[in-house]
């Protein structure tokens, strides 16, 4: 497209109903005769279906709650530790974030205990397992 194509927006008229019978649009104004849609401010809601149970209400219900403000922990196996941390490191959520294992958008850090761990650790102000406890302890690391 150049400059020189350039043409200004036409607006569209609307169609203006029910302006008389000479306009072709009036009478009735394209709601056919009597009845509830002829009516202003007639018709039916969605989902309506003639008195009969509608099909979102037929439906079984899913119940319980979801939280919108529930945090979920952000995961980490001790394979994962053993792999980025060197012996008597310690491991709290700053040294997580500075080797990008967690995102800083979620506070709640866990610890599991897959994997083995061979290094001493000292985890601090962390969600840790008590499998993942036994093993920092076996490994001669503790959990504060």
């Amino acid at each position: 497209m150049k400059l020189h194509e350039l043409k200004p927006n036409i607006k569209k008229s609307r169609i203006r109903r029910g302006q008389g019978d000479g306009s072709g649009r009036g009478t009735f104004s394209g709601r056919g005769c009597k009845g509830q849609n002829s009516r202003a401010g007639g018709g039916v809601r969605k989902g309506f279906e003639g008195g009969q149970t509608p099909l979102i209400q037929r439906m079984p219900k899913q119940r319980g709650f979801n939280n919108p403000n529930k945090i979920e922990a952000q995961v980490i196996n001790l394979e994962v530790l053993e792999e980025n941390f060197k012996d008597s490191d310690k491991v709290n959520f700053e040294t997580l974030l500075a080797k990008k294992l967690i995102n800083k958008n979620n506070t709640k850090v866990k610890i599991l205990g897959e994997g083995e761990l061979t290094k001493k650790l000292e985890l601090t102000d962390l969600l840790v397992s008590k499998a993942a406890q036994k093993a920092v302890e076996k490994a001669g690391g503790k959990v504060a």
